[in-house]
């Protein structure tokens, strides 16, 4: 039976798609390829718009999952192509598809793909809504990738975290001995790529080097600390919904500038996640950062800063650099799949128990 299996990660920062080829050895999960497609301008247009209500959105919804989906199986024949593997390789596909509202708090979540679509044009069997199923357990239906983060990176002799920050920033608290646990803990990249988009017309802050030559301002900070999200206890999940431009706007007079701005966001983010890292990972005397944010130097030497006592590194470290766990993550998830087991940990998501995750569209 074929026991290779593909991850196709999407997140929230919009950037693009992560594919990753993957197999089982013994109990790690390898990485065999990678590949990534940066979305067309008018793509990742469409899918920012959906992210707010307007005309005729489910006519645009479907039509768009369909675009989406005919550019993920082109992603995945490019990685196939890339490893030389055959399509009857793949045991499935786990697609995360692309979140557009994420709201637990109503009893759902939307992340677009059509995964009938994508089953037929790879001829690969497919696996995605993983959310669903734990939000309908009464979960938040994210964090999800904590599960992974301990099936490869747990340590029985040392505390780790991991932090993924990508749009949105969450951890995962692995300590020796003990519950695993995780949440998000706010945004990660989502208002930096918003603001430098509208100042500089620019989709990403290379490095925080804009970031870096603007000073923080210390009020405009508290007053987003302010936002209730950062006092909520976990489980919690968040996304666009919260963290957003109107909402950055809202709290400016006008008359800052716009790098000091950038800097400010920057200082939000690594601000979020260092009081997080210390009021529920208290004893995590390793940090592993992974995802789009942990190539920011800017932000990793602002964590750095805030958190002087700490190992800090990416997941490289650990052997799998930091732009691939996600995906491989989702590969992994789409296995827990096919041998019907769990791929939520309800200590994170807060569902009432575990569940088996996906929807699955035979090949």
């Amino acid at each position: 039976m074929p026991d290779f299996y593909i991850g196709l990660m999407s997140g929230t920062s919009l950037d693009g798609v992560d594919a990753v080829l993957a197999a089982p050895r013994g109990k790690r999960f390898q990485l065999i390829a990678s590949l990534y497609r940066p979305y067309p301008a008018g793509l990742r247009a469409r899918l920012l718009a959906l992210h707010e209500p307007g005309r005729d959105e489910l006519h645009r919804a479907a039509t768009t999952a369909n675009e989406l989906s005919t550019a993920y199986a082109a992603a995945v024949r490019g990685l196939l192509a890339r490893a030389r593997v055959s399509p009857r390789a793949i045991a499935a596909i786990g697609c995360h598809g692309q979140t557009i509202r994420h709201r637990p708090d109503a009893g759902y979540t939307l992340q677009l793909v059509n995964g009938a679509r994508l089953a037929e044009l790879t001829g690969i069997t497919t696996v995605c809504d993983f959310r669903s199923r734990d939000i309908a357990a009464g979960g938040e239906g994210a964090p999800l990738v904590p599960a992974f983060h301990r099936a490869l990176f747990h340590s029985p002799r040392r505390h780790r975290a991991v932090v993924n920050v990508g749009g949105i920033a969450n951890i995962t608290w692995l300590p020796a001995r003990g519950k695993v646990t995780g949440f998000d803990c706010g945004p990660g990249n989502c208002l930096l790529d918003a603001w430098i988009m509208r100042q500089r017309r620019k989709p990403y802050d290379p490095h925080g080097a804009w970031a870096a030559r603007g000073n923080v301002m210390p009020r405009l900070l508290q007053k987003w600390l302010a936002h209730p999200f950062f006092r909520r206890p976990p489980p919690k999940s968040t996304g666009r919904e919260e963290f957003n431009l109107p909402w950055v706007k809202r709290a400016l007079s006008g008359t800052e500038r716009a790098v000091d701005v950038q800097a400010t966001l920057l200082e939000l983010t690594a601000t979020a996640i260092a009081q997080a890292l210390r009021n529920y990972c208290p004893s995590a005397a390793e940090i592993y950062l992974c995802g789009g944010g942990a190539h920011n130097r800017a932000l990793f030497l602002r964590l750095v800063g805030l958190l002087p006592d700490r190992l800090i590194t990416t997941t490289s470290a650990l052997g799998l650099a930091p732009e691939h766990v996600e995906a491989l993550a989702f590969a992994w998830l789409a296995r827990q799949t096919l041998k019907h087991r769990p791929g939520n940990l309800p200590a994170v998501t807060g569902a009432s128990g575990p569940r088996v995750l996906g929807a699955v569209y035979p090949a």
